[in-house]
């Protein structure tokens, strides 16, 4: 039986996580965490999404704190570096939070930034990680992917570009004309049809986050119907939510590239201490939140108020 709202509303906390640097334009990152009978879940939907698509993340959240939750293959999930938009002198600082990391995702193509400024910042992470791959987060266009694929590829490799360009026609055009591999990260899990992509042959590669898709249950369908390799990352997720993206990756057949887990290190405090990756892979674990950590950290009452009436206006869309 579905739980009832007062179930999850009884269960809620909302949190406000400070970040470390600004990612995707936040500076501290909301969410709500919901307790039941199965352990945690996280709401933690962007706040620019409206109720239908946020109800997936939703789902996902009632999943965890309400249901059941498979088997794992393995116990230990390789996880690559985050590198936000932030100055190169910065590099360094940021990849010491991800110790024996051999791969790193480098976000490009910010708002307010140039391709120089991308080239610059991904030649750095290349100077202290052997494998690079970037997130542009859909902000090229087709001309605009064709240039920075040549420019960000002149002092070596990338091992993907993810979402270069917000359509799934842009990413098979592209496709078509640059040598380097294509991953689709939006394409998939904010579509109607997360397997549009797949069918059109716009990517090389398949980034996939549990709780866009709606939960790991809902994760894993999609993944059984997906022929291009699966990297599972995560949405800014706190620990709780973390744990059920390396619960996801785990339950995953094959795991050819290291996945997009370790995002806990971008921000100042989280809901339990931090882990650290070790040897590159952090572990597979259910994670309880510390009562202490729940206070602390707590949203004020409006924002608690803010995200009670997400709750309601998103649960009618499960």
């Amino acid at each position: 039986m579905s739980p009832t709202l007062d179930d999850l509303l009884d269960g809620l906390h909302v949190v406000a996580l400070p970040m470390r640097v600004r990612f995707r334009g936040i500076d501290v990152r909301e969410v709500a965490l919901i307790e039941g009978p199965s352990g945690w879940g996280e709401f933690g939907a962007f706040l620019e999404y409206g109720p239908a698509e946020a109800a997936h993340w939703l789902a996902s959240a009632v999943e965890a704190a309400h249901g059941d939750s498979p088997a794992p293959l393995r116990y230990r999930i390789p996880i690559n570096a985050t590198v936000p938009a932030v100055d190169p002198a910065r590099v360094p600082e940021v990849l010491a939070r991800f110790p024996g990391a051999t791969t790193a995702k480098v976000k490009v193509a910010e708002r307010g930034q140039t391709l120089s400024d991308d080239v610059a910042r991904v030649d750095a992470v290349r100077a202290a990680v052997p494998r690079v791959r970037v997130d542009a987060n859909g902000g090229w266009s087709v001309p605009e992917a064709v240039a920075a694929a040549a420019a960000l590829t002149a002092g070596g490799a990338l091992e993907y570009l993810e979402q270069p360009c917000a359509t799934v026609p842009e990413l098979a055009e592209l496709r078509s004309l640059i040598d380097v591999p294509v991953a689709a990260d939006e394409s998939i899990r904010k579509a109607e049809d997360p397997l549009l992509v797949v069918r059109a042959k716009a990517a090389d590669v398949a980034v996939v986050k549990v709780a866009p898709l709606g939960g790991i249950a809902r994760l894993l369908e999609v993944a059984g119907q997906i022929d291009v390799p699966i990297v599972v990352s995560s949405a800014l997720d706190t620990a709780v939510g973390m744990s059920r993206g390396l619960l996801a990756a785990a339950c995953l057949p094959s795991l050819p590239f290291a996945c997009g887990l370790g995002t806990g290190g971008l921000f100042v405090e989280d809901v339990v201490d931090a882990v650290l990756p070790v040897d590159g892979h952090l572990p597979v674990t259910r994670v309880v939140p510390d009562p202490a950590r729940l206070h602390a950290l707590a949203a004020p009452a409006d924002r608690r108020q803010w995200w009670i009436d997400r709750i309601r206006t998103c649960r009618p869309h499960l």
